[in-house]
């Protein structure tokens, strides 16, 4: 049987689920709102989309989509659409317009979430990550224990001599990764080229002195590929290994441009994937969405975390982490699991629990490292010891009894 590229849509309507399927299935690949004299059984065969399952779930009293006819209840199923690849190729483009463009488009929905994409083989031809999680770990000289990450705080605001500062400080604490927070790139007050100036020697003097080169992860997102393409050049040519990567800011197009000529490890970010998901009627899983991304060759993705400081509920992270450390095709194409948002080790124990009890991960914290009430210092070791707690299986409560950083962090935090 010829390959089929297969997604799962949440729909809902106050019709037939089964009906509006079969639409747009039609709609999506070779019919529209008449009958064709061109839509021959050949065409068909070659390109239509088909409806492969439905499968109900309980119906709804108020839509997700305001509908003025009143005319609930408005019946859901989860349905999968099989598209044939010779229609859509291996294109994301073409996937994003064929199989979800205009499906949100379709007249008689009150509810449309993308679930899941299942990919055939031919897909496999994307580049992947280049790291991952192993890369990560080798350039990070990081094995057998959760890699701690922090960023630079605050987000916006210093000059990159002060920044420079606050990275002297955070390796000396002891962290394995440093990030740039998403929302700097290269603003007046500190553009890239001055910052990678400022920073990059205290990297290089830390590895003299230790034998430990923390990885740093520096801000290049630009809508212009060859503007983010000339500071990854910068980045790299100081001895630069990461960069942070806004991935719904770049766009899709982006991201194939810079991982192509990429040779630093790639930190997603994915601020702006709030739009597509919050309602939980409308919009994309993540766990369709970040397929795409790690085709297009993330390393590394955050993904919040327990008790996060945003909206995210923790079941959704849970899934998120399964998601990234699911293999697509293979091993190769996972990622290294970026633990993040109002993090300071209070949640390490969970953490380590709901995700089956692995230490791959980074854990990231900012507040949590910088706020601590003893310094950055005990902010890391006060981390370290949450995360020595949860592999040991001890509580952070008896932990904390001999590890004055992390009782000082409970009694703040806890």
């Amino acid at each position: 049987m010829a390959s089929r590229i297969k997604v799962t849509y949440r729909l809902e309507t106050s019709g037939s689920v089964a009906a509006l399927a079969a639409k747009i299935a039609s709609d999506q690949s070779t019919g529209t709102f008449t009958e064709l004299p061109g839509e021959t059984e050949a065409v068909r065969a070659r390109c239509a989309a088909v409806v492969e399952c439905v499968t109900a779930l309980p119906p709804l009293d108020v839509p997700s989509i305001p509908d003025p006819s009143g005319q609930g209840p408005y019946n859901r199923a989860d349905v999968v659409i099989a598209y044939p690849l010779e229609a859509v190729g291996t294109d994301i483009a073409a996937l994003m317009t064929i199989c979800i463009g205009g499906v949100f488009a379709v007249r008689g929905l009150t509810g449309v979430r993308v679930m899941d994409f299942d990919l055939p083989p031919e897909w496999a031809c994307h580049p992947g990550p280049q790291f991952g999680m192993e890369g990560s770990r080798r350039l990070m000289g990081v094995q057998d224990r959760v890699i701690i990450g922090s960023i630079i705080k605050p987000s916006l605001g210093l000059l990159p001599e002060e920044t420079a500062r606050v990275i002297k400080d955070l390796c000396e604490a002891g962290v394995d990764f440093i990030k740039d927070d998403e929302k700097l790139m290269s603003p007046g007050y500190s553009p890239l080229a001055a910052r990678v100036k400022a920073i990059m020697p205290v990297i290089d003097a830390h590895e003299q002195k230790t034998g430990k080169r923390v990885m740093y992860a520096f801000g290049i997102s630009a809508a212009d590929p060859d503007e983010m393409m000339r500071g990854h050049d910068l980045v790299a040519a100081a001895g630069g290994n990461a960069a942070v990567i806004n991935i719904n800011s770049v766009g899709h197009g982006g991201m194939s441009f810079l991982r192509k000529r990429s040779a630093l490890c790639l930190h997603a970010h994915r601020n702006g994937w709030d739009i597509l998901t919050r309602h939980p009627g409308l919009g994309m899983e993540f766990r369709a969405y970040q397929k795409i991304w790690r085709l297009l060759g993330v390393d590394q993705f955050q993904i919040n975390g327990i008790r996060a400081k945003y909206w995210e509920p923790d079941e959704s992270f849970v899934k998120s982490f399964g998601d990234v450390t699911t293999p697509i095709f293979s091993e190769r194409d996972t990622c290294l699991p970026v633990v993040c948002s109002g993090q300071w080790g209070g949640q390490a124990v969970e953490t380590f629990n709901r995700t089956g009890g692995t230490l791959d991960l980074m854990y990231l914290a900012g507040g949590g490292v910088h706020g601590h009430p003893m310094g950055m210092a005990s902010g890391v070791r006060a981390i370290r010891q949450a995360w020595e707690a949860a592999a040991s299986g001890a509580t952070l409560d008896d932990y904390a009894r001999e590890h004055p950083e992390l009782a000082a962090a409970l009694a703040k935090w806890g």
